[in-house]
């Protein structure tokens, strides 16, 4: 499609009863095929435009336009083209796997993948015929993901897709995403998990306050707001020691050079500012 797939312009939010605005004021677009992440700490205001965008809430203010319409706009047929999962997944206990997937493909009037090849693709063609009473929150979270790619969705909306799994498995799902953006699909992400944001993103935009305070790729971001460094380890009084410097003084500081000139330097590894840093930064959390 022309243009941004989520164009969201001044969006205001305040729930009943509330001093204030959760959402006070936003302003992004995403582009199509494009994992875009949402990143910031609790109560930032992220659940709120993610139930915005999804028309779970209503009553908003201010210009929103999905899939080239008005999110106002949107009707039944909205459910048709986009995907959700949830971080808290949810499923009929007493169905198997593939039996909870054929279910939610019956509500889309539209052709759905077939369940078993959802469930091979997240890695749970082992479980299929497994009642979800059995699943441990990582099994579900997986179910989940395949859920939203029942009908073939054209905007996915993420929320912490990794919570729960281990790093083989998280590492599996953070494929499966990323190939669901380099097959045309865009992904609407919010985590709390930096190295999954930070590996999948295109662009991230970190929220404080029910504002956007940074919005960027993740590279840029690690610059403008990163401590890169250089760490030594070096041996001392018969002990292992590490150290860590500044890259950008490093040629000018007075310890280091006394380290290399006694020879007490035993490895040097540099290190890249991380996304956690930028996080802190942005949002004054102390890490």
């Amino acid at each position: 499609m022309a243009g941004p797939v989520i164009d969201v312009n001044d969006l205001r939010f305040r729930y009943r009863g509330s001093a204030g605005d959760a959402v006070d004021g936003m302003n992004f677009t995403v582009e199509p095929g494009e994992i875009f992440g949402f990143l910031g700490p609790s109560g930032a205001g992220k659940s709120t435009v993610q139930k915005v965008l999804t028309r779970l809430l209503r009553g908003y203010r201010g210009d929103v336009r999905v899939l080239g319409r008005p999110l106002h706009a949107w009707g039944g047929d909205y459910y048709e083209r986009i995907g959700v999962g949830f971080e808290l997944p949810a499923g009929f206990g007493k169905l198997t796997a593939r039996e909870n997937l054929a279910a939610f493909a019956g509500l889309y009037r539209g052709p759905a993948e077939s369940p078993e090849h959802l469930l091979d693709l997240v890695g749970l063609a082992h479980a299929a015929d497994r009642r979800l009473t059995g699943f441990s929150k990582g099994m579900r979270m997986r179910l989940n993901l395949a859920r939203a790619l029942l009908n073939r969705p054209e905007l996915l909306f993420l929320d912490e897709p990794t919570s729960g799994q281990d790093p083989v498995h998280a590492a599996a799902l953070r494929a499966v995403i990323h190939d669901q953006a380099r097959n045309g699909r865009t992904v609407f992400l919010t985590t709390h998990d930096m190295a999954t944001a930070d590996g999948l993103c295109d662009r991230v935009a970190f929220v404080v306050g029910g504002r956007i305070a940074a919005v960027g790729t993740p590279r840029a971001l690690k610059l403008r707001y990163g401590r890169p460094g250089v760490t030594v380890e070096y041996r001392a009084d018969g002990r292992l020691n590490s150290r860590e410097f500044p890259m950008d003084a490093l040629a000018d500081d007075p310890e280091f050079a006394e380290l290399l000139r006694r020879g007490a330097v035993e490895t040097v590894h540099t290190r890249e500012a991380s996304l956690d840093e930028v996080f802190a930064a942005v949002t004054a959390v102390r890490l």
